[in-house]
């Protein structure tokens, strides 16, 4: 019969494998956060195509 356990690594990860890892994970992270601060940007200044976002008008909020 099988014990149900959580899994464990059969071998301890090496220093260059965990920050190779890191320094992957750390890129995708700059890439994210460099496209929102770029769409960001467009919308403030209006230049945003193809981004919808709601606008809180003053006839909607009325009908209550």
């Amino acid at each position: 019969m099988r014990e149900s356990g959580m899994a464990v690594p059969k071998k301890k990860t090496s220093k260059g494998k965990r920050n190779q890892r890191h320094a992957h994970w750390k890129a995708k992270a700059a890439v994210a956060a460099d496209k929102a601060m770029s769409l960001g940007k467009a919308v403030l200044s209006g230049r945003a195509q193809g981004f919808i976002y709601p606008m809180d008008t003053e006839d909607d909020s009325s009908d209550s």
